[in-house]
């Protein structure tokens, strides 16, 4: 045999002992699953395109229609440059991507803390893809879209009931851009005021969610991040000491990042209010608040929430989600975009106020999510809402009770008292003594089909991981997640060489993190891929150039994806 040959041999053999090295899962105690994924090397699908082949064949038009078409005008001088493929190869090659991708359907989840992957009923998916869902156009006349608008305007009086606030916009596509209209409001309410100019900065703490800070910087912000005292919670002599006249709001989660839920909460918005600023609550994870406190009672002035993380509409992997804001009566008026409402005798889009911010985005945010929180909504009604929230903090305080009694891991701040729905654990103690990193321990959890999640950056924990097991796993699931934690301990203090080779089971061995952090290594086309890393040459293409006298702001040379 060559090298090569042999080396990808002693490969397959060293990966064959550590596959059975694992127990086997049995009904009265799981353990290690004997996972393996599938592995299809699958080429992009524009490699399998190949000249001719077709997934339909579609008659020629006549030239006469052609010709009489008003859309002529418009019409391409060439077909678009897109893979040419038949139906089954189709077919095959996103099946054989989804088998090589884990997710919510079939692992445990837990490990995405904060992002609350959690189960969407599937009949759910039959209400989102039904014809009268994705048929829908937004120009279509309202007489002919009222059940879309019924839904919307009851999942906004649904939402207001959630939050205690007095209405709601769901136009935002996202949580991201849900916080950000909330950052537009806030400036739109002080320049009503004729003190925007000086209400220059926004407070948020770190262990908010990152988006507070990013959205009011991208708004021209100063933000000031509070970070915690001993007990986890933002400072608050800290909070008093940078308080001002400049204040224009404070962005803060409550619960934070660490799970930990501030009972001092209202101290907070009350020092904000006393010197004139808004305080906007970042309920993107409300997952063990259901029915038991809203952001009203805390005396906030507006909230957004994540619908596809509270109220199960898909994650997404970033792509398609929902975001709701919550406004009280005085900041009603400068909610984005149209809403819902019913008239006496029919549901109509009530144009926005004069007064309000720039829409987010065109029309109304994912209808399809929307639907989706909806029914999820209808089928729970109040008490399931809360007993949501009862079983998601019961699993998560369960969870950490036994996560807790493995060596060398622990949960910072709040010594000794629950959590809400997530904990921010911290592997510091099994670093220093092993060497192996908590980023080592997630790649080990692939193996056993385990997601594993460390947390925002910075790594104010040290070592992070944060789990989060939400309402949607049983004990039996929260079990096999806690062992595959204990035996990845154990190897770190037997066998580390496992865990810094680690995954041998999954469909992708470890990637480059400079590869993917730096955006000049980014291929987000099949053009740019082929320019950056096959070496074509394509003729320039003509794009937009700002004019010398419009004003751009300055930014960063490069950003850095996390």
């Amino acid at each position: 045999m060559t090298t090569i040959e042999t080396e990808l041999v002693e490969s397959a053999q060293d990966q064959v002992e550590v596959c059975t090295q694992l127990p086997q899962f049995t009904v009265d105690k799981p353990l290690l699953r004997n996972y393996h994924a599938v592995r299809w090397g699958e080429p992009l699908i524009f490699q399998l395109s190949a000249e001719g082949h077709r997934g339909i064949a579609v008659p020629p038009a006549g030239i006469a229609i052609l010709e009489n078409s008003p859309e002529q005008q418009f019409r391409r001088n060439q077909s678009p440059n897109l893979p040419e493929i038949g139906q089954s190869q189709v077919l095959r090659h996103y099946l054989r991507l989804s088998q090589e991708t884990l997710g919510a359907d079939l692992n445990v989840d837990i490990g995405q803390g904060t992002c609350t992957m959690k189960y969407s009923p599937k009949i759910n998916e039959r209400f989102a893809g039904s014809p009268q869902s994705v048929n829908m156009h937004p120009l279509q006349p309202e007489s002919t879209a009222q059940g879309t608008l019924q839904i919307l305007a009851e999942l906004e009086g649904y939402l207001a009931e959630v939050s205690g606030m007095d209405a709601v916009s769901l136009q935002a596509g996202s949580g991201s851009a849900a916080i950000y209209g909330n950052v537009k409001i806030v400036q739109a309410f002080h320049d009503s005021r004729e003190d925007g100019v000086t209400r220059d900065e926004i407070i948020t703490t770190i262990f908010s969610h990152p988006s507070n800070a990013a959205t009011a910087k991208t708004a021209g912000y100063k933000v000031v991040t509070l970070y915690p005292d001993e007990n986890g919670f933002p400072d608050l002599d800290a909070l008093k000491s940078v308080l001002s006249e400049r204040t224009a709001a404070l962005f803060i989660t409550n619960p934070e990042d660490t799970g930990i839920f501030n009972p001092r909460i209202t101290e907070y918005v009350d020092a904000v209010h006393a010197v004139g600023g808004i305080c906007v609550y970042d309920q993107a994870n409300a997952n063990g608040l259901l029915g038991i406190t809203r952001a009203r009672e805390a005396g906030f002035d507006l909230c957004h929430f994540n619908l596809h993380k509270t109220f199960s509409t898909p994650h997404a992997c970033g792509g398609p989600a929902a975001g709701a804001i919550g406004a009280t009566a005085e900041l009603a008026p400068f909610l984005p975009g149209r809403r819902a409402s019913y008239t006496g005798s029919e549901y109509a889009l009530t144009p926005a106020a004069g007064t309000a911010t720039a829409d987010i985005r065109p029309f109304h945010g994912v209808i399809p999510n929307l639907i989706r929180a909806y029914a999820w909504i209808r089928s729970l009604g109040p008490e399931g809402l809360r007993q949501v929230s009862e079983i998601a903090v019961l699993n998560n305080n369960y969870l950490m009770a036994q996560i807790l009694k493995i060596d060398g891991i622990s949960a910072p701040y709040a010594v000794g008292q629950h959590r809400v729905e997530q904990v921010r654990y911290s592997w510091q103690e099994l670093t220093d003594q092993t060497g192996i990193s908590s980023s080592q321990i997630g790649a080990r959890m692939a193996d056993y089909g385990l997601h594993y999640w460390t947390s925002h950056h910075p790594y104010i924990v040290p070592e992070p991981v944060t789990l989060e097991p939400t309402e949607s796993y049983s004990k039996r699931e929260l079990d096999e997640y806690i062992e595959a934690l204990r035996h990845t301990a154990e190897e770190a203090r037997t066998n580390p060489a496992v865990l810094q080779d680690a995954p041998y089971r999954s469909s992708i061995h470890t990637v480059d993190v400079d590869a993917t952090t730096d955006p000049d290594t980014w291929a987000t086309s099949w053009r740019a891929y082929r320019r950056k890393y096959l070496g074509a040459e394509f003729a320039a293409v003509p794009r937009w150039e700002a004019s010398a006298e419009l004003p751009i702001r300055p930014r960063a040379t490069k950003a850095h994806h996390r």
